[in-house]
């Protein structure tokens, strides 16, 4: 690399919204985020990974009722 062209990439401290903070490197020295995964419903296990539960065909007909005929 050429010497002087390349930003300084040291430490970063992250901060989050609900007060976590860690370590990283970046060319920032502070980085301030809304949620991390300590606060991430996906991470914590509040929310889960919902499957879909048919195809769309059986959508198609539940949406303009064709079941009924």
């Amino acid at each position: 690399m050429k010497a002087g062209i390349h930003p300084k990439y040291d430490k970063a401290i992250v901060t989050c919204a609900c007060g976590e903070t860690f370590e990283t490197r970046s060319t920032k020295p502070q980085i301030r985020v809304e949620v991390c995964s300590k606060c991430h419903p996906f991470y914590t296990g509040q929310r889960q990974v919902v499957t879909t539960q048919g195809g769309r065909i059986e959508r198609f007909r539940t949406r303009w009722n064709l079941d009924q005929e």
